[in-house]
C-alpha cells in the first residue's frame, strides 16, 4: 500500500484483447487486476481500468478534445517512450513535435489514440515550471 493518493481513471473499450495489447506492449503498463470485462492497467502511477462497454465508446468523429496523458520527468524516458510506440504498428494522431507557441514553451509532445479511439498525449517540458505554474 502507498502513502500517497493513486488516481484512477475508467475508460470505455470495444475490444478488451487489443486494449490490453496496446497498453501492455505499446506503452509498457504493467496489467493489475483482470476479470471478464475489465481489467487494471498501471498508466505512469494512475490506476486506469479499461472496461468492455463497445456502446460507450465514442466514435472517431467525437474525439480530439477529450483526451488523458502522461507529462514525462526526462527527455530520454519521453524518447523510449516515442521509440517503442513508433516501433508498434500504431500511429500518431499528431506526431511528437516540439511547440514554439510562447504559451506552450518548452513543450514536446504528441497524441494518439488507444484501439477504441480513447486519445493519449504524451508530453515532456524542458522546464518543470512551465507546466506547475
Amino acid at each position: 500500500m502507498t502513502d500517497q493518493p493513486v488516481l484512477h481513471l475508467s475508460l470505455p473499450v470495444n475490444d478488451l484483447h487489443a486494449a490490453r495489447d496496446f497498453y501492455e506492449h505499446t506503452l509498457g503498463c504493467r496489467i493489475g487486476r483482470t476479470r471478464e470485462d475489465w481489467f487494471d492497467a498501471w498508466f505512469f502511477g494512475m490506476q486506469l481500468t479499461l472496461q468492455l462497454r463497445p456502446l460507450e465508446v465514442m466514435n472517431r468523429s467525437q474525439q480530439g478534445v477529450r483526451h488523458f496523458g502522461v507529462v514525462l520527468p526526462s527527455l530520454s524516458e519521453f524518447n523510449v517512450l516515442v521509440d517503442r510506440i513508433n516501433a508498434s504498428e500504431y500511429q500518431w494522431i499528431s506526431e511528437p513535435e516540439k511547440q514554439t507557441d510562447a504559451k506552450l514553451s518548452g513543450k514536446i509532445g504528441g497524441k494518439l489514440a488507444d484501439p477504441s479511439g480513447n486519445v493519449i498525449e504524451i508530453k515532456y517540458y524542458e522546464n518543470e515550471n512551465d507546466y506547475l505554474n
